[in-house]
């Protein structure tokens, strides 16, 4: 069993003073595969020490010396991505090959944008006769979830040590090992002592230490709403900036007469892509009424054909949810989408045939779903999908935005239609006939989906302070 029961502060791995550790379960085995200290507030207090030290010396460092910087983790990443590929397949269930490829590449292709980002980036922008200055928001705290741990954990550190920042990051106390590896890669790379530091530990014991600090200047989040609100309500008396990425219900909108054999598998494929585990995924599928029996067909036939099976194998298939508890929530919001009146097109309540052991999820697909059911409404985190019928395009559009969430949005159909209809929506990416995120394009949501953006140049200020120079000066 792997076990990380060290905190990297102040460039050095030393020892947790709290006194529990928690132990991770692999989900396909149903087997402790990791253990974890649960960090405490005396350990964040040692880490915002260390970034206090560093930070006066590192915001004031040059661009060409944090490119550098950037440039070293980037081909010390490149040499860890099979470990970090196996910490995160056995700690949250994603299959191996999609661990290898854009689970640990989405943290190079995050270091990447950011380097590009910083190389075009302007320090200080004119404003007539004046000027503004572009700087580091000072300590930064990071906390970050399992269900991507790389892309989150890389979308958040390189942009804010490219600002010029002091970073603390706790990642989820589920997926320690890739957050560690990490760590050990930073110091490879040679990140002076207290620029990065990282505290493990779960959201009680150290994610409150932190909201809550009064020497962090800011904290960037990403997790569920609930959680979120419950870190913006620590942060609160503090006042601290608070950037948030949280939870979504995207819609996924099939106009009328799109050829559903090629409007909906990438879709499909979009929830089923971990398991369902992504706050972008496109959980709700919107269909004309004209087409909606035959798009379910297409759908219970993409649903039902995918293979679930054990990460450790080498394949397309998808995996187990992260835990029991996930496992659990999504086997209820099933049952109530049933109870509520939703069908069972494909899958259902309980494990695929043939997995009597791990917290394997059927492929599911229910149908005859109103907007007001719970399975519209709540985030399920799982490889299940509602389908709901609409009359015409307004109603598609009406029903797209009546969520509390805004984080994403997917429109298939004539590119001359879809238009007009991205500019209704209510989300912070809409994405059009197209396919995956932009790590150069901004990132963040809508409403109840958070505040802010992440990824490329958008990312990279979320992370400064703007200060406005007025009057006769150099600099």
């Amino acid at each position: 069993m792997n076990r990380y029961l060290q905190h990297y502060i102040g460039g050095e791995w030393v020892d947790s003073t709290g006194t529990e550790t928690k132990q991770v379960i692999n989900p396909a085995t149903e087997q402790p595969v990791s253990e974890v200290a649960l960090g405490s507030a005396a350990d964040v207090d040692r880490a915002v020490a260390a970034a206090k030290a560093a930070f006066p010396v590192f915001s004031q460092s040059t661009k060409e010396e944090r490119l550098a910087l950037l440039g070293r983790i980037q081909a010390e990443y490149a040499k860890r991505i099979p470990d970090i590929a196996k910490a995160i397949s056995e700690e949250m269930g994603c299959p191996i090959s999609m661990a290898s490829t854009a689970q640990s590449g989405s943290g190079m292709g995050h270091i990447g944008s950011t380097i590009n980002a910083l190389t075009n980036f302007e320090f200080i922008e004119p404003t007539g006769d004046n000027k503004v200055l572009y700087e580091a928001a000072g300590i930064v705290a990071l906390i970050t979830p399992w269900n991507w741990p790389m892309n989150q954990i890389v979308a958040k550190v390189a942009p804010a040590i490219a600002a010029g920042n002091a970073v603390i990051l706790k990642p989820s106390e589920q997926t320690p090992g890739s957050a560690h590896i990490f760590a050990e890669i930073l110091d490879a790379a040679g990140v002076p002592a207290g620029v990065f530091n990282l505290v493990q530990g779960d959201g009680p014991g150290v994610g409150t230490a932190l909201a809550q600090h009064p020497d962090i200047d800011m904290i960037s989040f990403t997790g569920s709403t609930r959680a979120g609100v419950q870190v913006a309500k620590n942060a609160a008396d503090t006042v601290k900036r608070v950037h948030q990425e949280l939870g979504g219900k995207s819609p996924f909108i099939v106009l009328p007469g799109a050829p559903l054999d090629k409007a909906l598998p990438g879709g499909a494929g979009g929830i089923l892509l971990n398991s369902g585990q992504s706050c972008v995924a496109p959980t709700r599928f919107l269909v004309h009424k004209d087409q909606y029996d035959e798009a379910i067909d297409h759908l219970a036939a993409i649903f039902g054909g995918k293979t679930v099976d054990d990460p450790a194998k080498e394949g397309d298939h998808i995996g187990p949810v992260v835990n029991k508890g996930q496992f659990d929530k999504i086997q209820d919001l099933i049952a109530k989408g049933i109870e509520e009146g939703a069908k069972v097109a494909v899958g259902g309540v309980g494990r695929p045939a043939g997995k009597d052991q791990g917290y394997y999820v059927q492929p599911t697909v229910l149908r005859d779903v109103t907007n007001d059911m719970t399975v519209a409404r709540e985030e399920i985190f799982g490889p299940v999908l509602v389908v709901i019928p609409y009359d015409d395009v307004d109603q598609a559009v009406e029903i797209a935005n009546d969520t509390p969430y805004g984080l994403g949005a997917y429109i298939v159909g004539d590119p001359a239609a879809a238009g007009p209809v991205a500019r209704k929506i209510r989300a912070g990416s809409v994405f059009v006939n197209a396919g995956g995120l932009d790590f150069n394009s901004p990132f963040g949501g809508y409403k109840q989906s958070g505040n802010g953006r992440e990824f490329g140049k958008f990312g990279l200020e979320e992370f400064m302070e703007k200060k406005a120079l007025i009057g006769a000066f150099s600099v």
